[in-house]
This record gives C-alpha cells, structure tokens and sequence, in this order.
C-alpha cells in the first residue's frame, strides 16, 4: 500500500505510527479546521481515506466520502484515537482477526 489521507483532527502523530504498521508509506493530513478544505481535491496517489469523525463537519465528510466513492477509493471513518483508526483498518484489511501486536 502507498498513500492514505486523513482527514480531520489536529495531531494525528500517534495515528501516523499505526499508518506505518499497515505499511502505508505516505500520509497526508487536513486538519479540516478551515471550511475552505472542501474545495481541495483528494490527491491521485492516495489509495485509503481516513475520515475522523470526532472534528469533521459534515459537508466536508459528505463531500469527501462522495468523491471517494466515485473515485473507488476506499474509506475509513473512525474516532479520533489510535484504538479506533487501528480496529478499524483490522476490519478493513483483515476481516478474521488482526495479527498486528499493538503497541
């Protein structure tokens, strides 16, 4: 895997580290404070868009989710912790359980 967007949240350094495990290379964030990061466009290279939730107004989770359904990106929306971007990403990759020790 390459490149994942995250959107929403402030510091997302502890969530970088879980990106890393699941061998994401590139991680790009918009914090999304600004209503103006709806106009951005999702980078071509990214593969996996992480949505969370906790500080994401909904226009710009709509607009994304949308444009990453057209673009057969696949998405994640989760809570703004480690545990909830890690569960999810599990579902994700690995349905049967996940062999990653957390840390």
């Amino acid at each position: 895997m390459s490149a994942v967007l995250v959107i929403g949240g402030d510091k997302i350094d502890s969530i970088t580290s879980v990106l890393q495990d699941f061998s994401f290379e590139k991680v790009t964030h918009w914090d999304a404070r600004n209503p103006s990061v709806v106009k951005k466009e999702i980078p071509q290279d990214v593969k996996l868009v992480i949505m969370l939730t906790n500080f994401l107004n909904h226009n710009a989770m709509n607009k994304f989710k949308n444009e990453a359904k057209r673009k057969a990106i696949e998405f994640i929306c989760a809570k703004r912790s480690e545990s909830s971007v890690f569960c999810e990403l599990c579902k994700k990759y690995n349905p049967n359980g996940c062999l990653l020790d957390k840390k």
